[in-house]
């Protein structure tokens, strides 16, 4: 395909090692420009990347708009946007294919949030009193997964990596490693150590890390990193449990996380710096969950209230 692979290749390599982006990042980066060429093929189009035309790229975007919707189709026009910006920094071409297509317009999805009873239910539901010995293992290992995951607002991504030398307890903070390697440091409560204290010198130990995971906090039955899935899992079967009436995914504790520390006062510097958000508009989403602070917000700072 006219030296698609090539130039994805080197793409990717720029989004590994220059943007230090993870691998899912990545993989969704690349899956866009992918995308593209299978069009490209199917239509028997022979062109390569520095020569495919707006008209072509708009040929692609219409068909791709029948089959998605707007904030799909907006992230696809994104991704190539950022593929072609590549070959123009790279002096491959002189002009992005992309740059008049407009993305269309779609309204800011507001996250889904649990209730602090919720979530106080979904962690009830961890069954320790198992019969098995590992089952009791994992049911305390799954409870300080919850509980850090809705007491720091970690992305699932950041909870998985968390290693035991990024814990500094005495000084009532975790060391997170974020999107693109950024590292921040997140405030731990104390409740939420002892759980991690617990189930780390009481179960982990019983766990045998397997080489190159003996760092890593939660560990999986066999002594290895969890993946992303499997605590997807732990939470759909404990929202299954407990009949809970939402779709939530590990994304949901750490929305919910940002929405009550809003509901309870909390100021949106402190809670994107927390969150590892890079731009303070993105934080600002959580503004739209609790109108009623903006009414106290208004009443106890505006000079005429």
């Amino acid at each position: 395909m006219k030296n698609w692979e090539r130039y994805i290749k080197d793409y990717t390599s720029y989004l590994k090692i220059e943007r230090g982006l993870s691998k899912n990042s990545i993989d969704n980066y690349t899956f866009d420009v992918q995308r593209l060429c299978s069009f490209l093929k199917n239509n028997s189009i022979e062109v390569s990347p520095l020569d495919i035309s707006e008209e072509q790229v708009q040929h692609f975007i219409y068909e791709v708009s029948k089959e998605v919707n707007p904030r799909s189709q907006s992230r696809i026009i994104s991704g190539l946007k950022s593929f072609f910006n590549y070959l123009i920094f790279e002096d491959y071409r002189k002009t992005n294919p992309l740059e008049l297509i407009e993305t269309p317009k779609i309204g800011r999805k507001l996250p889904d949030v649990l209730s602090v009873q919720d979530i106080d239910s979904l962690i009830r539901a961890i069954e320790f009193d198992s019969d098995t010995e590992e089952n009791r293992l994992l049911a305390h290992r799954n409870k300080a997964i919850l509980e850090t995951l809705y007491s720091c607002g970690l992305r699932v991504s950041e909870l998985i990596t968390l290693k035991i030398s990024d814990l500094f307890f005495d000084e009532g903070f975790i060391k997170i490693t974020g999107k693109g390697n950024k590292q921040r440091f997140v405030p731990i409560g104390e409740a939420t150590q002892k759980y991690i204290e617990l189930y780390r010198k009481q179960f982990r130990v019983k766990f045998i890390p397997q080489k190159g995971f003996e760092d890593t906090l939660f560990l999986n039955r066999r002594g290895r990193q969890l993946t992303r899935a499997m605590i997807f899992t732990i939470i759909k079967d404990l929202a299954k449990k407990i009949e809970l009436n939402k779709t939530i995914s590990p994304h949901t504790f750490r929305h919910s996380f940002a929405t009550h520390l809003l509901e309870n006062g909390a100021d949106l510097r402190s809670i994107q710096l927390m969150l590892g958000h890079e731009s303070i508009t993105t934080t600002e989403v959580y503004m739209h969950l609790d109108r009623k602070y903006l009414s106290d917000v208004m009443n106890k700072f505006h000079p005429r209230k």
